[in-house]
């Protein structure tokens, strides 16, 4: 089944999930700040590694910008751990999905349930909660985290 993405004036659904250093992040905590919700399909894969250390080489421009970049995918929390390591990624949240599998990739509408992963996709979320840039990608497709830095600064 395939299912239809949030769009930009949705509230964001809130969740609680463990990041790679084990500790949990829920989105309400973050209110006040904005929030790039970057979905990727799975670790340790090439397109995949490229998105995520594009948000933190743009960590101290998401800083600057009130923004707070996490990224999530369906692996589990210790594949997320190694996978973050290898990849050097200290300063962005690697959230993992994992259980129940990919429920907040459900709730965001970009799960996809026949191959068990999430799409690629980013949302930004504003500091109360309300969905206000969506871009759905091909899984072959990097992300241009420009656009979403040229969105928040108009």
């Amino acid at each position: 089944m395939e299912q239809t993405a949030l769009k930009a004036g949705d509230t964001a659904p809130d969740f609680a999930l463990k990041n790679q250093h084990g500790e949990e992040i829920k989105l309400s905590d973050l209110r006040g700040k904005k929030v790039l919700v970057s979905f990727h399909p799975l670790a340790w894969t090439p397109v995949c590694d490229i998105q995520m250390k594009s948000l933190e080489i743009k960590n101290a421009v998401f800083s600057k910008l009130n923004l707070v970049a996490l990224g999530l995918s369906v692996d589990s929390q210790p594949c997320k751990k190694a996978w973050g390591d290898f990849l050097e990624i200290d300063n962005t949240d690697l959230l993992a999905d994992f259980y129940p599998h990919g429920e907040v990739a459900t709730k965001f509408g970009v799960f996809i349930d026949k191959a068990g992963i999430s799409g690629r996709a980013n949302f930004v979320i504003d500091e109360n909660g309300k969905i206000i840039f969506v871009r759905v990608y091909d899984k072959s497709e990097i992300p241009d985290i420009e656009e979403i830095i040229r969105f928040l600064q108009k």
